[in-house]
């Protein structure tokens, strides 16, 4: 049986929008951005994506993508599809719209991977570039009783076995776990590749599989968040600057400022 692997993607907002179209709905406690300016899937994802595929040129596998969120763009979630993944599956329902809690996502994902079985490796990108949470790897392997290796810069499939370079301050470490296991990805995999107009017209001709909340049997009480957003602002810039004058003495414009640099506690 040919290898299944299945990798998680986000449906985020674009990170390089300019910072004028960036608002914040303090009353709703959520990010809004122009519909002129489309989200992508996060960039992270992309090197899971890369990874995979990187799989299948070696192994022949199956590539799925696995999404949840409250609403797509299908136009942005087709990517992987033309990346060369063969299959997306989109977890879609109301329900998940601002919801702050990994743990909910990490549910919802469980259950549309209990859909997906038999699968024998989940890849994940390390975190996403909304919240910066890098939870939803962790919670999942949590909860599928699964090995997890994280931050992998290269990611290698034999004799049952899933073998990575994980990443470490001053260098990488090599892991392996039996299989099924879960791997999160990082940037040091290597450059994505671009999608050719072949995958692309193939991507445009499949239909991605949609699955609400009830299709999974789930709830939303049974997903009620643990976590709350109490506040959420723009974080502010204030910039003071104090000139040291001391004509044409150098030596007492450098000892002003030694005393000065000792009252602040910075010398």
């Amino acid at each position: 049986m040919a290898l299944h692997v299945v990798v998680t993607a986000k449906q985020v907002i674009d990170p390089e929008i300019p910072p004028a179209a960036f608002h914040i709905d303090a009353a709703a406690r959520q990010v809004t951005v122009p519909p002129t300016f489309p989200p992508v899937v996060n960039g992270f994802d992309e090197y899971a994506v890369e990874a995979a595929l990187r799989l299948k040129d070696q192994h022949g596998a199956t590539v799925t993508v696995l999404a949840a969120g409250p609403q797509f763009d299908l136009a942005v979630m087709r990517k992987p599809l033309a990346m060369g993944a063969d299959r997306l599956v989109l977890c879609q329902d109301p329900a998940l719209a601002n919801s702050p809690d990994s743990l909910v996502t990490a549910r919802v994902l469980q259950a549309a991977l209990a859909k997906l079985e038999p699968f024998d490796l989940i890849l994940c990108g390390r975190q996403a570039s909304d919240w910066d949470n890098a939870q939803v790897p962790l919670y999942l392997a949590e909860l599928l009783h699964l090995p997890c290796l994280p931050l992998a810069q290269k990611v290698e499939v034999a004799g049952g076995s899933v073998r990575a370079e994980l990443l470490l301050p001053d260098g990488y470490q090599v892991a392996e776990a039996p299989l099924p296991a879960l791997v999160t990805v990082s940037n040091e995999l290597g450059q994505p590749r671009y999608p050719t107009m072949r995958h692309i017209m193939a991507a445009n001709r499949k239909r991605p599989t949609v699955w609400t909340l009830a299709d999974l049997g789930l709830s939303a009480a049974q997903l009620t968040p643990g976590v709350e957003v109490v506040a959420l602002w723009r974080p502010e810039r204030q910039l003071q600057c104090e000139l040291i004058s001391a004509a044409d003495d150098a030596a007492a414009a450098v000892e002003q400022l030694l005393d000065k640099l000792h009252a602040e506690g910075l010398l």
